[in-house]
């Protein structure tokens, strides 16, 4: 388990170097990333096995046996997590081979990539509290540089607001660290499990200081209101693969943060507003899309929010299908722009026509988004609205259901504009000239290859919703009762 555990470090660590180092030969950078990106899939779903048949899988690094040493641990949330994160990483990265621009791989896009990763599955598979925020560090440093890759004026502005407020969040996690330990003694989750009680901490100001910080750290990282600002900001100015792997992952490793640390009721409804009004009135198309994102985060939230083991199978089941339905969505925003040679709606029109078989990959993420039956977003929010029944929480239930209602408004919206109606008369007499064009027209079925392929993922889970939502409910039954986590990283 000790070398299996490393490979989600080791497999995107090793690959990004190696990308690092054949940078002048571009082909041989491809061949490599690909390899590495499918290499990262394999050994997470090797992962999974043991997981789904002990529950909690952990490794001692070093041999320094916990709390003392480094800890690895993977339950069935933190497995599925990387599962999904390798599946979208593979799709990103075929489709970067074929629709990334020559500049951004010469400047570092895959070693970035794959560093950003490394980080992303460091912080799912930690069990330490400071090496968390070591991986936080990781992730938000690979990112920030992905985000300027090209140096556009839009995306410096972006990543200014994006690394302005992910400091606040560093700062406030650092704080935080700092006033756990000197009141605890250890920053070893399983270990820190009994502290805040024995420690005399329950219902004391400390402790409400704490989660106040921990709240702020993870809160910026997750995108959830209102410290969103800066997600719809910054997540429209990269290409369409940085802005899938952005919306497909950074977010989610704020989520798995806080439903790993701590149960906390958060604004899950005002969350789902404020995203969704956003995408309403939103026209730039990667722009309404991080809207989207935010509003997500509200249903994950809402789950947590209940603390409930309904709510929370409801919580990681919604939080698994997102990462694949935002990567999917994110690249799908790439071939419509690449079709059209425009950003923003008004500039779109006539796909259905043109691209009708994009027209067909639209549906099942959106419809998703949207919480149609029966693609995995209807199961998801199903079991987090049976969740609130349940806690009698029927007016956030009424929020949920009113915001699944604009969400399709949304999507009816997008469909309408961009497929549906006549392209726009100057941009059809223009269709020829730019290069984006000209590029779609050799490339556009390497780069629409793997964004079929997460949207045939997603139309299985949908279809056969029931391993994902078994592995949910492991997961939920982890969360509420940590007995096995804790045993699994302490011992006996």
């Amino acid at each position: 388990m000790r070398v299996l555990l490393v490979l989600p470090l080791v497999i995107p660590l090793a690959t990004g170097v190696v990308a690092l180092l054949l940078r002048r030969f571009r082909g041989m950078q491809r061949a490599a990333s690909v390899l590495g990106a499918g290499g990262l899939l394999a050994a997470t779903v090797a992962i999974l096995g043991p997981v789904r048949a002990e529950g909690v899988v952990a490794a001692q690094m070093g041999g320094w046996a916990a709390p003392f040493g480094i800890t690895l641990a993977a339950d069935a949330l933190s497995a599925g997590l990387l599962v999904a994160t390798a599946l979208v990483l593979l799709a990103v990265i075929v489709y970067a081979v074929f629709g990334m621009d020559p500049e951004r791989e010469r400047f570092g896009f895959y070693p970035l990539t794959f560093l950003m990763v490394l980080g992303v599955n460091g912080a799912f598979i930690t069990g330490d509290l400071f090496n968390l925020y070591v991986w936080f560090e990781v992730l938000l440093i690979a990112s920030f540089v992905l985000l300027v890759l090209g140096n556009e004026r839009l995306q410096l502005d972006g990543a200014i607001k994006y690394v302005g407020i992910n400091l606040i969040s560093s700062v406030s996690f650092l704080v935080a660290l700092g006033l756990f330990y000197g009141q605890t003694g250890t920053l070893n989750m399983a270990d820190a499990a009994g502290k805040v009680q024995a420690a005399g901490l329950s219902g004391t100001p400390m402790e409400a200081a704490l989660v106040s910080l921990f709240i702020v750290a993870f809160g910026i990282k997750a995108g959830i209101f209102p410290l969103f600002f800066w997600l719809p900001a910054s997540y429209h100015t990269p290409p369409a693969p940085v802005a899938a792997v952005f919306a497909g992952l950074l977010t989610k490793v704020g989520l798995y943060a806080m439903v790993r640390v701590f149960p906390l009721v958060f604004g899950a409804g005002l969350t789902m507003i404020a995203g969704v009004l956003g995408a309403l009135v939103e026209r730039d198309v990667q722009r309404l899309l991080a809207f989207l994102v935010v509003s997500a985060m509200g249903y994950v939230l809402m789950g947590l929010a209940f603390y409930t083991e309904l709510g929370l199978t409801g919580t990681v089941f919604y939080m698994l299908q997102d990462v694949v339905v935002k990567g999917a969505l994110f690249l799908l925003a790439g071939l419509m722009q690449q079709a059209t040679g425009a950003r923003r709606l008004g500039q779109m029109g006539g796909l259905y026509f043109k691209r009708p078989f994009l027209a067909l990959l639209f549906f099942t993420p959106f419809f998703s988004l949207a919480g149609f039956p029966p693609f995995p977003g209807f199961w998801g929010k199903l079991t987090l609205l049976q969740a609130g029944f349940a806690a009698g929480q029927g007016e956030l239930v009424a929020i949920a259901l009113a915001v699944g209602l604009v969400t399709l408004l949304v999507v009816a919206q997008v469909f309408s504009v961009a497929f549906w109606r006549d392209a726009p008369v100057e941009k059809t007499e223009a269709a020829s000239a730019p290069a984006t064009t000209q590029h779609w027209a050799t490339t556009r079925w390497a780069t629409t290859a793997p964004v079929a392929a997460l949207v045939l993922v997603l139309f299985a889970l949908g279809l056969w919703a029931q391993p994902l939502y078994d592995l949910s409910a492991q997961a939920a039954a982890g969360l509420m009762n940590p007995d096995g986590y804790i045993q699994a990283v302490l011992g006996g």
